[in-house]
């Protein structure tokens, strides 16, 4: 993964000369203190492109400069990009992540390794399921024929505290102005709260806290009165076109392989499947989307196109959670990990498939099986 590009890079561990193949990631002997961001790659499991990446955006990086004039990582600057990596894998925003380490600074202590800073991958049978109404990774999916509905909990508490970023300067963002624009038709508001919490807080963050509270509302709000099926229409499609053009903002791929992702056969509701996506994307993973309704000839087909390290399917309804199909999918060299997520799936899954269902389980599991 982000070991070769680590090789490849103009910065990293070959060039650094931090001695990182010969001491398993230490600082380095002579006149060279701290780490390499070789080193840093390897120890925290983080790709190399991705470590430039949070240095040019968020200013979290290396701090010193050797006597040779190599730029280094300090014991501070690691532990500050442990606890943005931890947040990352919690569902928080990049850029909320590097603000909170940066004033946050994280008590003294060993880093941890890669594994343990990855986040914890889901059994491979399955994840603690949520309720039948509330879809897997965490994301409104349909209900009643009508695309986007969803039983999603009570208004304005979204499943997943683990996806709430650290309190930042500033007014967040409101579901509830949200859902008042929505319920009003304001295409304009919709669009720009959303890009701006897209931007400001990212993917995760906007699900839960933004558009499953504004959908409870609007669903709310249909139940009360028989009506306002336009509102939920006009709600998806804005969001629809603001993961997009998210998921077209993402940094170069950082992985060798990509992330497949799907709706089970015959399964219309496709939303949660571009907002993992775009939250694949904040991360530099390449994904390729086949949409609602694929076949899974054709998704067999893509598997073998692709060779894909994680496949992921949805299925919102019972009638489309049918597991045998799985089984049936191609066993590929390298091996593509299958996870679901959605309600709709049968209570027994094929072995090694597995079940999530949060957007912030969904993340942690694709980012802990890509290799």
């Amino acid at each position: 993964m982000g070991h070769d590009g680590a090789a490849q890079d103009g910065d990293g561990a070959a060039q650094d000369g931090d001695g990182a193949a010969q001491d398993g990631g230490g600082p380095p002997a002579g006149d060279e203190p701290g780490y390499g961001i070789g080193a840093v790659a390897r120890r925290l499991g983080v790709p190399v492109p991705t470590l430039r990446t949070w240095n040019l955006r968020y200013g979290i990086g290396p701090s010193r400069r050797s006597p040779g004039g190599h730029r280094r990582y300090d014991e501070a600057d690691l532990r500050r990009l442990e606890e943005m990596n931890r947040l990352i894998h919690a569902g928080v925003a990049p850029a909320d992540a590097a603000g909170h380490a940066l004033r946050h600074r994280p008590p003294p202590g060993p880093v941890a390794p890669a594994a343990a800073t990855a986040g914890s991958v889901p059994s491979p049978e399955r994840t603690p399921a949520g309720e039948s109404g509330h879809p897997a990774a965490g994301a409104p999916g349909t209900a009643g024929g009508v695309p986007g509905r969803t039983a999603i909990g009570e208004p304005g508490h979204a499943r997943g505290e683990e996806a709430r970023s650290p309190a930042t300067p500033g007014r967040p963002p409101s579901a509830a102005a949200l859902a008042r624009a929505a319920l009003a038709l304001d295409v304009r508001t919709v669009d720009g709260r959303l890009e701006a919490a897209l931007h400001d807080r990212g993917v995760a963050w906007t699900w839960e806290r933004l558009v499953r509270p504004a959908f409870a509302v609007i669903v709310g709000r249909q139940e009360e009165t028989g009506a306002g099926v336009e509102v939920e229409h006009m709600f998806s499609e804005r969001l629809l076109d603001a993961l997009a053009a998210r998921a077209r903002e993402a940094p170069a791929p950082a992985y060798p392989r990509p992330v497949l992702l799907a709706c089970a056969e015959e399964e219309q509701h496709s939303l949660p499947v571009y907002a993992l996506a775009a939250a694949l994307g904040e991360l530099a993973v390449e994904t390729r989307v086949l949409g609602p309704r694929t076949p899974y000839a054709a998704l067999e087909a893509a598997m073998r196109r692709l060779g894909p390290s994680v496949v992921f399917v949805w299925s919102h309804r019972r009638e489309t959670g049918d597991a045998v199909p799985l089984a049936a999918l191609p066993r590929l060299r390298p091996a593509s990990r299958v996870v679901v997520g959605g309600p709709g799936w049968a209570d027994v899954l094929p072995p090694g498939t597995a079940r999530v269902s949060t957007l912030p389980e969904a993340i942690t599991a694709v980012m802990g099986l890509l290799r």
